[in-house]
């Protein structure tokens, strides 16, 4: 590793597993003092070095006490990442009233919440850097899953509005888009399919990389979006898919 984040701080939400777990490890690995943290309890395999809050980010009182927390444990916070997020497999006629609030208090919300704790302290110390967690589902929408589609395309638009509003004070902020990452969430998705294996191949057909995403794609384009070698990068929505979406919808090999 380049120790590229020696001297910062950073707070990542979600961080027990996937890809949340794999910025925690990287950000952690090139030199950061991080705290995560997630609903349940601290994951036993979580390095000593990372500090662990259990906290819902969808209730405004315990985001402003993980925000107090943050602040008394690394003294400042240069990074947030803001990952943490459910998903529910359904159309918009199946969706209940239950599944919009479970799904938008986390996934939307909980961002909403989390950025306006901690602006103002980050802003107190100069600035710093943002990123969220948003999705190609964002852009594209994935059959079955309309509320999770539907709130990353607001993640999208809130860091857009986050960058405009607040870069004076030295707030920047980005989000990414990852596409296909191999997780639970993933598997979740692909077995909507009447053949889950069978989506799997079509899926990955469309990969001009050939491969699925990993967790620590993910953490390598976190890691330069909280370091200063993106500096001048704010508002921006960077899509990390293997050229999934750039690629026509016509099977590769049948023309």
């Amino acid at each position: 590793m380049t120790d590229r984040l020696v001297g910062k701080t950073a707070v990542v939400t979600g961080g027990s597993r996937g890809i949340g777990r794999a910025i925690v490890d990287r950000f952690q690995s090139e030199g950061a003092r991080v705290l995560t943290c997630g609903r349940g309890r601290r994951p036993t395999d979580l390095n000593d070095a990372v500090a662990w809050v259990t906290v819902d980010v969808s209730v405004s009182t315990a985001v402003e006490k993980l925000a107090d927390t943050a602040q008394k444990t690394l003294g400042k916070v240069d990074i947030l990442v803001n990952n943490a997020g459910i998903q529910i497999e359904k159309t918009v006629t199946d969706s209940t009233d239950d599944d919009w609030s479970a799904l938008m208090d986390t996934n939307a919300k909980g961002v909403f919440l989390c950025c306006r704790a901690f602006i103002p302290i980050m802003a107190g110390t100069g600035g710093g850097s943002i990123v969220n967690l948003g999705s190609i589902s964002g852009y594209h929408a994935d059959p079955s899953m309309a509320l999770y589609n539907a709130s990353k395309a607001f993640v999208h638009g809130l860091t857009r509005s986050i960058a405009v509003d607040h870069g004076a004070e030295g707030v920047r902020c980005n989000a990414i888009s990852p596409g296909w990452i191999m997780t639970d969430m993933a598997d979740a998705a692909f077995d909507l399919a009447d053949d889950p294996q069978a989506a799997r191949d079509a899926a990955l057909a469309r990969h001009p990389v050939g491969r699925f995403g990993t967790p620590d794609d993910i953490a390598s384009a976190a890691l330069w979006l909280a370091s200063d070698e993106s500096s001048f990068a704010t508002g921006q929505v960077f899509v990390i898919d293997g050229g999934l979406i750039a690629a026509s919808p016509l099977q590769p090999g049948l023309f």
